[in-house]
């Protein structure tokens, strides 16, 4: 490469900007280019260095004036938290409490910046070190998205790295007499080398723009407003059709932009259009940063409803669409038993009289809903945790589809309803919440906002916008489904802040699981909470807190998300099978205390969900992983299972199907397997006393008794106490061990190997008591019948575990 030739080029403003070199520029004169575009070439007012900590955003270090080197992080959502340079030259975790790697509050600029300051000889050397920064409490702080110096190991972890060449020196910045016009396409070329030209990029502050006005197809009276966010686009074209036959025929009208906000088109058309379809077409330029198509149609991201996964969008009138049920109290957090579950498999194979066109969504779940046999309500849940129904890419109504590749954010999903065309969806997914509020049942939906499916319409309105991508145009893929979205764009945000509360306000929904929130960030998520509280303080905010780049979960410990558990889910699939330890139940029993959950509902237990195997197929002793047809041991690790979920500090979530044992036939993958996902309510018959220790269980747990394990606030250390069997995995927790609530105590013993365990419990506890056995490994104990006594050493048989109320 060329040390003479700019490598990438971006704007810091409307009229400044910012160049850099592939290595530190070493030349006395400053080097000689111009800018070009649309056949113009503004001069520069200025052309300058920029100052060596220019280099701190993106590559997290610099060389100052002075000859020291300076490593630099923004402070933005670390208040509270101590941060330390690690690498490897200092042992990374290592530098962890040592308090001369500690990075200490200082200006850059005048911006608030964590900085460390040393000599230059421990970094610039032959071997370039690898560094990151890290929290005092172990928590990896992500990279900058912008980094050049970003490189992977072979475990898959991104890290810094110093580049001796590069210290600072390396970036110039300029200015101009006027704004540049962002729907051309600008480069930077040095004077005398025409073919070496690099993309004038729009930089972080483009993604600053935006616009507080309501954005969509607004129905005003006799009168519908058309508005569309579309920073760098040249040209939009606006569909409009009063049937879907019309096609083409349509109305072609053109927007214009807004003189106050540029970055916003608009057109109002006289009548008061509800029923009639549109959508746009976008050019803008055409560079690496870009993807405008002026022939491809672009559905509307806050269309409303939608025909289908190209659109076109449904105008609708939100006097017509009306308001969702608000009547129904959302549980407390910690009284919450969730159950995760799709439309369609919920509905496929229900008992009730349904078509199998209603059946395929919305109506036919409904349906099930209303029975008086409806099957969650029967296990006793009290949150139904929705697979995503917001439209989606699949490209046929009858095609299954789980529904984690959206195209729509606003628009229910148009294979769940009946008549698509006439947006019927929205009517059918306000009366199927409005019936589970009345079975007791809260609804949270699963969102997918870090990513979009095929057509990414987001794409065609601007690809550097809204998605993440390298200096090459090349669209960040952590989600592993080709594309993530840029959710610190504020447009981005407010996009998906706007989903959220359009669900709320016109379908009632109580609350939301976020598909790998990781890529969303903390800063994003910290937003979101706030936005959706102010409009309902009770919402629930789940995070699935990974994605293939990271996990977040300690970093949301400050904030009012909770999370799913992975590390739960993992220990338990092998506790049961006689693996892990003691020490490892006592921490999740308590609800997986500080590290993953500052207070007791910020962690969602679970042992299995959508993805992977079934719980069956992955503990099933079966030689295939074909838990169709478990055997004993396998229904007997499920009971273990079950009782600890139950017993667990947290909220506890079950997959549909879990409690009579579904199988997927030992398949992993099952996204678009519709036959095997189907539950199949006859096991319920086959599996009869594992449906019914699962539900009692639940109404346990549910119970005024069961409140010892419903916890709002973190207790004391002496809340609990345990007591292990020498030299086994088998473990007995005491609860309300200090009787900080109350008198009752209930005591909780568990043994996952093949041997019969003793765990000593001493002679003080069974005689503070007077203990009743209410549940053993088979079942709750209804009336008369064989009970274990609370004794000094407890008897456990293998695969065994029980539940003891005790009174004074």
């Amino acid at each position: 490469m060329k040390q003479d030739l700019p490598v990438r080029a971006w704007l810091e403003s409307p009229v400044s900007g910012c160049i850099e070199y592939p290595a530190d520029w070493r030349d006395t004169e400053v080097p000689a280019v111009r800018i070009t575009g649309g056949g113009r070439s503004p001069a520069l007012v200025s052309f300058e260095r920029a100052p060596r900590h220019a280099a701190a955003l993106r590559y997290g270090y610099f060389v100052n004036e002075h000859g020291q080197m300076v490593f630099a992080r923004p402070p933005l959502g670390l208040e509270g938290h101590v941060v330390y340079l690690a690498g490897d030259f200092n042992g990374w975790q290592e530098a962890v409490g040592k308090e001369e790697w500690r990075l200490k509050p200082g200006l850059l600029e005048g911006v608030p910046m964590l900085l460390w300051t040393g000599p230059t000889e421990w970094f610039l050397h032959n071997l370039p070190p690898r560094f990151k920064f890290v929290t005092g409490d172990h928590l990896w702080l992500r990279l900058p998205d912008n980094a050049p110096n970003a490189v992977g190991d072979t475990a898959g972890h991104m890290n810094l790295v110093v580049v001796p060449s590069i210290t600072g020196r390396q970036l110039f910045r300029f200015t101009l007499a006027a704004p540049l016009d962002l729907s051309v396409a600008w480069t930077v070329i040095p004077v005398g080398a025409s073919a070496s030209s690099v993309p004038l990029e729009p930089g972080e502050y483009f993604f600053t723009v935006k616009t507080d006005l309501p954005l969509g197809a607004i129905v005003r009276g006799d009168q519908t407003l058309f508005r569309l966010f579309a920073p760098r686009a040249r040209t939009v074209r606006l569909h409009l059709a009063k049937t879907l036959t019309a096609g083409n025929g349509g109305k072609v009208l053109i927007p214009t932009k807004r003189a106050d906000e540029p970055a916003v088109w608009e057109l109002a058309v006289a009548g008061n259009l509800h029923g009639w379809y549109y959508w746009y077409e976008l050019d803008g330029p055409h560079d690496i940063t870009a993807h405008f198509d002026p022939r491809q149609r672009v559905l509307d991201p806050y269309a409303l409803a939608a025909v289908g996964r190209e659109g076109p969008g449904i105008v609708l009138d939100r006097a017509r669409v009306g308001a969702g049920d608000r009547s129904f109290k959302t549980p407390e957090w910690q009284d919450l038993v969730i159950a995760e579950a799709h439309v369609r498999d919920l509905a496929a194979r229900a008992p009730v009289a349904a078509t199998a066109e209603e059946r395929l969504g919305f109506t036919g779940l409904r349906k099930w809903v209303e029975s008086p046999d409806f099957h969650l309500a029967e296990l006793g849940v009290n949150c139904v945790e929705l697979q995503p129904v917001q439209e989606f890419d699949n490209v046929t109504r009858e095609e299954y589809h789980w529904g984690y590749m959206p195209v729509n954010w606003f628009a229910p999903a148009s294979a769940y309803a009946l008549d698509p065309a006439r947006a019927s969806g929205v009517r059918e997914l306000q009366e199927l919440v409005a019936a589970f509020h009345r079975r007791g049942i809260a609804v949270v939906l699963d969102v997918v906002f870090n990513h979009v499916g095929v057509p990414a319409h987001l794409l065609h309105i601007d690809k550097l916008y809204y998605f993440e991508q390298d200096a090459t145009g090349r669209l960040a893929n952590w989600s592993g489904c080709g594309n993530d979205v840029r959710a610190n764009a504020a447009m981005a945000r407010r996009l998906i802040i706007d989903s959220c509360l359009h669900l709320i306000e016109t379908y009632g929904v109580d609350g939301f699981r976020f598909d790998l929130a990781e890529l969303l960030g903390v800063a994003a998520l910290r937003e979101i909470e706030a936005a959706l509280k102010r409009a309902k303080p009770d919402v629930i905010l789940i995070a699935e807190p990974w994605s293939f780049r990271g996990h977040i979960a300690g970093a949301l410990r400050d904030t009012g998300w909770t999370s799913w558990n992975d590390g739960y889910r993992n220990f338990v699939q092998d506790y049961v099978r006689g693996r892990g330890t003691a020490e490892q139940l006592e921490y999740f029993l308590k609800g997986s205390p500080w590290y993953w959950a500052k207070w007791p509902a910020q962690t969602v237990n679970y042992t299995e969900s959508h993805d992977d195997r079934t719980w069956i197929d992955v503990i099933t002793e079966n030689a295939d992983g074909n838990g169709d047809n478990p055997i004993l041991h396998d229904r007997r690790r499920t009971h273990l299972m079950a009782a600890m979920l139950f017993a667990s500090v947290g909220i506890p979530m079950v997959a549909a199907g879990q409690d009579f044992l579904r199988s997927k036939q030992g398949v992993n993958n099952t996204y678009q397997r519709g036959d095997l996902n189907a539950l199949d309510y006859g096991r319920i018959a086959r599996f009869p006393g594992t449906h019914a220790y699962f539900a009692d269980w639940i109404a346990f747990r549910r119970s005024e008794s069961g409140r010892l394990l419903r916890l709002w606030s973190r207790p004391e250390d002496s809340y609990f106490r345990t007591f292990s069997a020498p030299g086994s995995p088998a473990a007995a927790i005491l609860y309300n061990a200090d009787r900080s609530l109350g008198p009752l105590q209930l005591l909780f013993a568990v043994n996952p190997t093949l041997a019969d365990a003793r765990i000593p419990l001493g002679p003080d506890l069974p005689a503070a008591n007077r203990w009743r056995q209410l549940a053993d490994h088979e079942r709750f104990f209804a009336g008369r019948g064989q009970r274990q006594p609370v004794e000094p050493e407890i008897f456990l048989p293998a695969l065994g575990c029980a539940l003891w109320l005790g009174v004074p």
